[in-house]
């Protein structure tokens, strides 16, 4: 059996090579990769494998813009550092999650899965898996707290999102600013990708509040939105690429 494992913690990706090796030595890993990039380049020119151990939050993004971006039709199970209730989808489409640190007893399970897909169609394991996807990314409402209340806040209705000195904070399309109680990694995991940019550490932006873009210092760029935010948000050097290819929706 073809292996393929993509990880972008060291540790994470030693620990399960070596649990597979051990569990499961007809197993073969034919590769591991550590970014939505080397990954989508690796399906675009390689056969696919039996089965992808795949870990959700790659240093370069979200593993689920690996489907949108490569054809693939192989069984996946899925690792993450975060209990998310999204996550108990997988089970219901027969699309294993590992919570890390990965346990013995849990690689099994995800293994054994691999039967019930075997006799699956490429058809219906690309549904099951564009499911699960639209599952993870299509977060409807980010919940807030108002005063003494909780309060659904629509995604759509989130111009950017700020950290600050450990504090998070979200504004709004129409001037609201409000308290929020998770890190911005945690929600960027939530948000449609198409949608919502990780400009810097501070800022996560969204695509309908942005109202033009400033070429700043050093080849670095200045985003405008339409609602005042706390401070200038810069798009590094370094992600100006990606951020043109956001912004202009080709990625």
């Amino acid at each position: 059996m073809r292996v393929l494992v993509v990880e972008d913690e060291t540790a994470a990706a030693v620990n399960l090579v070596s649990m597979l090796k051990r569990l499961f030595p007809y197993m073969e890993v034919v590769a591991q990769l550590e970014s939505v990039t080397d990954t989508v380049e690796w399906f675009k020119s390689n056969e696919a494998p039996d089965l992808v151990f795949m870990d959700i939050h790659l240093a370069d993004g979200s593993a689920f813009s690996i489907f949108d971006k490569a054809e693939v039709h192989c069984p996946v199970v899925f690792t993450t550092a975060y209990d998310q209730y999204a996550l108990e989808a997988f089970r219901v489409n027969s699309i294993d999650y590992l919570l890390k640190p990965i346990k013995e007893g849990d690689l099994q399970r995800a293994v054994d899965k691999l039967v019930h897909l075997t006799g699956t169609s490429a058809a219906d394991y690309a549904r099951r898996v564009d499911e699960m996807a639209r599952l993870q990314r299509g977060a409807q409402a980010v919940l807030v707290y108002v005063k003494d209340r909780i309060k659904p806040l629509r995604v759509q209705d989130i111009a950017y999102i700020y950290s600050s000195n450990e504090k998070v904070e979200i504004g709004t399309l129409n001037g609201e600013v409000l308290p929020f109680d998770k890190t911005l990694d945690h929600i960027m995991a939530q948000l449609p990708t198409g949608d919502f940019f990780r400009a810097n550490r501070q800022f996560i932006i969204s695509r309908d509040a942005v109202e033009d873009i400033s070429v700043w210092f050093g080849s670095r760029l200045s985003v405008n939105l339409t609602v005042a935010v706390p401070e200038k948000i810069v798009v590094s050097k370094a992600k100006v690429p990606e951020f043109k290819r956001w912004i202009s929706g080709m990625d």
